[in-house]
């Protein structure tokens, strides 16, 4: 079957640095139950509520905003020459953020290319994995179809681990291939991504995977917080899943 060629490839990807460990092996066999299983039968217990959403696109832009403006203002004292440059670099990235998600609160579906953009916020501050706050990894976690009632600390472990799960899982499957699955295991790749494919096409759901999969094989490890926030990114305003 073709999601255990899938399985058995993201387990080699950890390759002969070190086998997968325990919490890898449990995720891998999770995704492989959940796809022979199909898209989950409710979708209640999948995305966060609009307004959950619509506040973390909200957050990204205020966040943003709010540490660069500091890091500008430092920048601007102690390193005036390099400030200039700096600041011909990210007024463009904060001003791509900022229409992205405007855009994306009017009911737009952003493009892959405007997405892979924001990968330097990213990957440090403001939005690194490490610098995400509670109530951004709460919400991420619900998109994630993980509990959010966690301490921080292992809100954003736990984040960080099941990301870079799924990243894995992300090139085994482009390796072998979206053609090579099922309808039933498209929906819930999707699903488990983010997208609530519940009442989606299986074409749609094919595209919006391999959109998917062209973001998640882009980026570095030190990158995968865009991978997090792609599960809204990505899904929020896709063809069949706004209500």
């Amino acid at each position: 079957m073709a999601l255990s060629r899938v399985c058995w490839a993201g387990a080699a990807l950890w390759g002969s640095a070190r086998p997968p460990g325990p919490y890898v092996a449990r995720r891998l066999q999770f995704v492989r139950s959940g796809l022979a299983w199909g898209a989950p039968r409710s979708s209640k217990l999948h995305l966060s509520p609009k307004a959950d959403v619509k506040s973390l696109i909200s957050y990204v832009v205020t966040k943003t905003k709010v540490i660069s403006g500091k890091y500008h203002r430092f920048l601007g004292r102690h390193f005036p020459r390099f400030y200039v440059l700096y600041t011909i670099f990210m007024k463009g990235l904060r001003w791509h953020m900022t229409e992205m998600c405007t855009k994306m609160q009017r009911g737009t579906h952003p493009a892959i290319h405007d997405i892979l953009a924001l990968r330097e916020c990213f990957s440090n501050h403001p939005l690194g994995l490490r610098q995400l706050h509670a109530l951004q990894m709460r919400a991420l976690s619900r998109a994630m179809l993980l509990t959010p009632y966690l301490p921080s600390v292992l809100l954003r472990h736990r984040l960080k681990t099941h990301t870079t799960v799924i990243h894995q899982l992300d090139k085994a499957l482009a390796k072998l291939g979206i053609s090579q699955l099922t309808a039933q295991e498209v929906k819930s790749a999707c699903y488990l991504r983010g997208l609530n494919s519940t009442h989606v096409a299986e074409e749609r759901c094919r595209t919006w995977l391999g959109e998917w999969l062209q973001i998640s094989c882009s980026l570095k490890e030190a990158e995968l917080s865009l991978l997090l926030h792609n599960t809204v990114l990505l899904s929020v305003n896709y063809v069949g899943t706004r209500r």
